[in-house]
């Protein structure tokens, strides 16, 4: 072997080098996002990577022990001196020598990710699970002999109403100080616990203590983890940060990272430790960025879908991969945070994770229909939020139901030729004018357009480095507009479409969006493999909105809700082109920012909340796309765009799809590649 596949992530991006080339060197010629400061003479350690081992099904590769040289001086030297986090490698240092799969950690990235999963403003009825109470403790008695503890206890049941409450040896150690330290005045953080748990004792000042109580709302996604960091008096929000999941080397769909713990002994311990490395390292970075100290965090909820569920636990996601897809626990969870080895909260913090509904339809769907209710609905509504694994509801308040649907990472800009995470540079919104065929665009970190005076001057920072999902989505629906690619997902040669921007790549087209070689920038296409992708991913998602629609026995919907980042950031008329979701009145397809999240926030806040999604999950149908006959149709149907045989005649009131077939038969170019598909 003279030369080996070397595959980045979170990128995607691939390629083939002679054995001994540098990490960093392949990474540069892939365009990928490695950073390095000191020119790769081991200085900087800017171009930290992690190397995966084992079974990589998603990408066809096995990767062995000695797949990069061995470690070497300049590296012990860094870490002696350092310090590395175990298994990183440095980029300039490690050279290729077999087939390898290498992860571009976040702080290794020269953009800063944009986790796009922000707070949305909610009226929200406050009833947190953890207060802080003052109370006052009788002083001991001789005559009446008994424990500060059960003194405690006492007062707390007198002045508050919270009887049999416990507490853990590290607070008892701290009990006796605390009160005579505060004069019998104390203050108490107390956790009113789920599941008829009793009231536990988290945290005592000695006095009055004014210092606020915190929680964090994570949504644990498959690519993006986001939370929330609020203050639990108020649910003010006072930080929102996000990172991406480091389990995305393993796979970036959630069947990938299955069949990674299949296949690799120890494989789900180590997706587990990964993750929650993150969210150690994400709880850290909120507090500073709030300017609290972390320590004050003393609750955090979790909402995710059963594979990111089980991993977080802990629990081996095998029977996750096949049917029955049976979850080892599907109700609510409370626990103890170091339960989960979450260390950089206070030591006694509790952890609520909301109920799953079913195999693949998780506690992210369950906090959906949390915020957006759509049992209380009188319209017919669907509920779609989009990642890598979509979480459909559909209903009203006579019955509602829910389904998951596999629609991968190509929405997130995986899979796509220039594809990246939506961070500063990456192309956001796309125009094609359908006269010129001429494209307008623009970029995460700059409010002007491409064609705008001044917006070569104000992306000069941020450069213009590849297109996030957002943007990929408005350019194949845009292409669609202007008659660059037909109903069938074919793009068109220049000579059929009359533009000099659809150029030959082997036996299909690519649509020129923007070219910046001559200054040794990157040219960013649209290839046919991207339309593809999006294609597949668009299917899949309006495959399982028909099958909701069927077993619902209705044709139409009333109203649409886009969740997540998708909902924030793609126009409906887009996403209707597409036919990525049904076809109604745009004035009826509303965005609820990060519904997932904002559910998540509700159950920190509110008791009353958790006990409410805990009844409702109940009364949810799951229909399970995986068994169901009917979604391969409604796939195959789905990948015309916008669909091949459901008529959209709300969105055909306000665009006209051009009437164009690039399926010639002719001999070569784009038809060729049809003939064979």
């Amino acid at each position: 072997m003279t030369d080996a596949l070397v595959i980045f992530t979170p990128s995607g991006k691939r390629g083939r080098f002679p054995l001994g080339t540098p990490v960093l060197t392949a990474a540069r010629q892939l365009g990928v996002d490695l950073d390095s400061v000191c020119g790769g003479r081991g200085i900087c350690s800017k171009c930290q990577v992690s190397p995966g081992m084992g079974e990589f099904p998603k990408h066809g590769v096995t990767v062995d022990a000695d797949a990069l040289s061995p470690w070497n001086a300049v590296e012990e030297r860094y870490k002696t001196k350092r310090g590395m986090l175990d298994g990183r490698r440095l980029g300039c240092q490690a050279q290729v020598q077999g087939d390898v799969v290498i992860d571009v950690p976040p702080e290794s990235q020269v953009h800063k990710q944009v986790i796009r999963k922000s707070a949305t403003q909610r009226d929200i009825v406050m009833d947190p699970a953890t207060r802080a109470l003052f109370v006052e403790v009788a002083e001991p008695d001789m005559e009446e002999p008994s424990g500060d503890f059960e003194r405690l206890s006492q007062a707390l049941a007198e002045q508050w109403g919270i009887t049999d409450v416990r507490a853990d040896l590290a607070l008892l150690r701290r009990l006796q100080p605390a009160l005579r330290k505060g004069e019998w005045k104390v203050t108490v953080a107390v956790h009113r616990g789920n599941h008829d748990a009793a009231p536990r004792l988290l945290d005592i000042w000695p006095g009055f203590h004014e210092d606020g109580l915190y929680g964090l709302a994570i949504d644990l996604g498959s690519t993006t983890i986001a939370a929330h960091l609020c203050d639990l008096s108020d649910g003010r929000v006072l930080a929102s940060s996000g990172v991406m999941n480091p389990q995305i080397r393993f796979g970036e769909d959630l069947m990938s990272r299955v069949s990674y713990a299949m296949m690799n002994p120890g494989g789900d311990v180590e997706m587990t430790a990964a993750v929650r490395a993150a969210l150690n390292t994400l709880a850290s970075e909120i507090a500073r960025e709030a300017g609290i100290d972390p320590q004050s965090i003393y609750e955090t909820v979790f909402v995710c879908n059963p594979v990111m569920h089980h991993l977080l636990l802990g629990i081996d996601p095998v029977e996750l991969g096949q049917a029955p897809f049976a979850l080892a626990t599907s109700g609510s969870m409370s626990l103890a945070a170091r339960d989960l080895a979450l260390t950089a909260v206070n030591p006694s913090a509790q952890v609520y994770i909301l109920p799953c509904i079913a195999g693949h339809v998780g506690a992210d769907c369950a906090a959906v229909a949390l915020s957006e209710e759509p049992g209380k609905s009188k319209d017919m509504v669907l509920i779609v939020d989009v990642g890598t694994n979509a979480e459909l509801l559909l209903g009203n308040e006579t019955r509602v139901l829910a389904c998951s649907s596999p629609t991968g990472p190509a929405f997130e800009g995986a899979q796509i030729s220039s594809g990246q995470r939506a961070a500063p540079g990456a192309i956001e919104r796309v125009e094609i004018d359908p006269v010129t065929k001429e494209p307008r665009f623009r970029v995460i970190g700059s409010d002007l357009w491409s064609d705008d005076p001044g917006f070569a001057e104000a992306t000069k920072a941020v450069g213009i480095s590849g297109i996030c999902g957002s943007g990929i989505i408005e350019a194949v629906a845009e292409l669609r507009l202007a008659g660059l690619v037909d109903a069938g997902g074919l793009l068109g040669s220049a000579e059929q479409t009359g533009t000099a921007r659809m150029l030959p790549s082997g036996r299909t087209h690519s649509y020129l969006l923007h070219d910046a070689s001559a200054e040794g920038g990157p040219r960013i296409m649209v290839t046919q493999g991207d339309i593809r992708a999006i294609q597949l991913a668009k299917s899949a998602l309006y495959a399982g909105a028909r099958l909701l629609m069927d077993e619902m026995g209705i044709d139409k919907v009333e109203k649409v809700v886009l969740a997540g980042a998708f909902g924030a950031h793609i126009s409906p008329k887009h996403a209707m082109v597409l036919g990525m979701i049904p076809d109604v009145p745009l004035d009826h397809v509303i965005s609820a920012g990060n519904a997932a999240g904002t559910g998540a926030r509700i159950a920190l806040a509110s008791v009353a909340a958790r006990d409410a999604i805990e009844a409702t999950v109940h009364e949810i149908h799951k229909v399970e796309t995986a068994i169901e006959p009917r979604f391969q149709e409604h796939f195959v149907n789905a990948n015309a765009i916008p669909h091949a045989v459901d008529a959209f005649p709300e969105l055909h009131k306000i665009v006209t799809l051009p009437e164009v077939s690039f399926n010639t038969g002719g001999g070569g170019g784009a038809g060729a590649r049809r003939r064979r598909s």
